[in-house]
């Protein structure tokens, strides 16, 4: 039995969300702000449509920026299919962040382009689209692989080793479906055992539990979720009676349980969930309490206004609960969250920026937070150039001549790694991190891009 997902879809079109890839009437002008509130309704994923396909590389471009944007900051999963022809296709979208591709069988060419993509990013990455059964049926040998030449899959008459059906090549090569095609699930579901998303633009209350109660279904997408979105919640409470397994924040911990302090507040320290940092302080009474295991967005009670708020309601700086812990007492709660944007009122990414007293020689332990500060300085000398800098000096010259280091210092990490001994080979090795991170300035990656890849690995 999955847990079952509820997955909002986009169909993107122009920058802007419009109803479906047969209706461009446009719901959302901002795209990603259509995405970012998906997050904020508890979606489990979503799935954006590329309706670029015939407009033209600029247009394409576009897409895949926005795409780009809203998984940098999604809290969820983002799967993104349409505009699919080459192997290259599939890279951008990996490599724009998605944590799944979906390859549309209706196109003769994805199919074909099936074992190359799984084989290139990994099988998990990969899922099918499909509409009618008898796609499925077909067999790989029948398909025009004509169809792949001036395609980037380095494919050749040689490595023709996939035989069978469509069916053997997709269980053989991704790692679920999206059946577009909701009537059609009792065939598909016997020709392929992965699990399946199911798709619809309307479908009563009751369907929906109906369908989710079959082992097959993995979820629910299309419009039916996408423009009920602010219902998810409720809809997960309906399918938790019903038996029904899906992503919800429970609490192990009753409000009963913990100890109060004045007017039954209690204390709540946040913490950015990656990399520690102490963002703010703040407080809970009962219903901040049970409204943040509701929603999944921290809230808080206000002493100074004597009113329930949540966090970002008028700033867009939400914080996203990744866990609640109390205390050995139990009279305070420790939250690591998502954090978006910055957690201080003065702009300031910390409450916390005030310093009283300190000693020179404490030393930062967490490896990211060291990486994050040397970056730091580095943005800041691009910023601000300092005279006599090194890394002005390097910044100045630009591209190549960073390039060039960086060749250098790998060189003399790999020539001191054949000597004994390792003092020379993390000194190296520190001089390499620090050329690369040069590189990073200059191409604006930050660390917390390269970790989140590293992450999904």
């Amino acid at each position: 039995m999955y847990v079952k997902k509820f997955l909002p879809c986009i169909y993107l079109k122009n920058g802007s969300a419009v109803v479906s890839d047969e209706d461009d009437t446009v719901l959302e002008a901002d795209a990603y702000s259509l995405a970012m509130k998906f997050c904020r309704d508890l979606a489990d994923g979503i799935i954006i449509y590329d309706l670029s396909e015939g407009m033209g590389d600029a247009a394409h471009e576009e897409s895949l920026k926005i795409i780009r944007a809203i998984c940098g900051d999604s809290e969820v999963p983002v799967y993104a299919t349409g505009n699919i022809k080459r192997l290259e296709d599939v890279k951008k979208l990996i490599y724009a962040g998605c944590s799944k591709v979906i390859l549309d069988y209706d196109k003769e060419v994805n199919i074909l382009l099936t074992s190359a993509a799984s084989g290139r990013f990994g099988r998990d990455k990969i899922y099918a689209s499909v509409s009618f059964p008898k796609t499925f049926s077909t067999q790989v040998e029948s398909l025009d692989r004509s169809l792949l030449i001036g395609t980037d899959t380095n494919y050749h008459a040689s490595d023709d080793k996939d035989t069978g059906s469509v069916a053997d090549l997709c269980t053989k090569y991704c790692s679920g479906v999206l059946l577009k095609n909701i009537h059609a699930l009792d065939v598909i579901e016997d020709e392929i055992k992965l699990p399946i998303i199911i798709s619809a633009k309307d479908l009563a209350f009751n369907k929906i539990i109906e369908y989710l109660k079959k082992d097959s279904v993995s979820g629910v997408t299309g419009n039916v979720i996408s423009l009920n979105s602010g219902e998810i919640s409720s809809i997960k409470d309906i399918c938790t009676q019903n038996g029904i397994i899906v992503r919800h924040l429970e609490s192990k911990i009753k409000w009963s349980d913990l100890k109060k302090g004045p007017n039954d507040l209690v204390p709540v320290i946040v913490q950015d969930y990656k990399n520690n940092e102490v963002l703010m302080l703040a407080y809970m009474n009962e219903e901040a309490f049970l409204n943040t295991i509701a929603t999944g967005l921290m809230t808080y009670y206000s002493r100074s206004r004597e009113e329930q708020w949540v966090k970002g309601e008028t700033s867009g700086h939400y914080q996203y609960v990744k866990s609640l812990t109390a205390d050995c007492d139990k009279d305070t709660i420790l939250a690591k969250v998502s954090q978006v944007g910055v957690a201080c009122h003065t702009g300031a990414r910390s409450c916390f920026f005030n310093e009283i007293t300190g000693s020179e020689e404490v030393n930062t332990v967490n490896p990211l937070q060291v990486f994050e500060k040397v970056y730091d300085v580095i943005k800041d000398r691009k910023l601000h150039p300092k005279e006599g800098s090194y890394t002005n000096y390097l910044l100045d010259k630009g591209l190549d001549k960073i390039l060039k280091k960086l060749g250098e210092e790998a060189t003399e990490t790999i020539i001191a790694s054949k000597n004994s001994g390792n003092q020379e080979v993390i000194y190296e090795i520190s001089d390499l991190l620090y050329h690369l991170m040069v590189l990073m300035a200059e191409k604006e990656i930050t660390w917390e891009e390269v970790t989140k890849e590293l992450a999904g690995r």
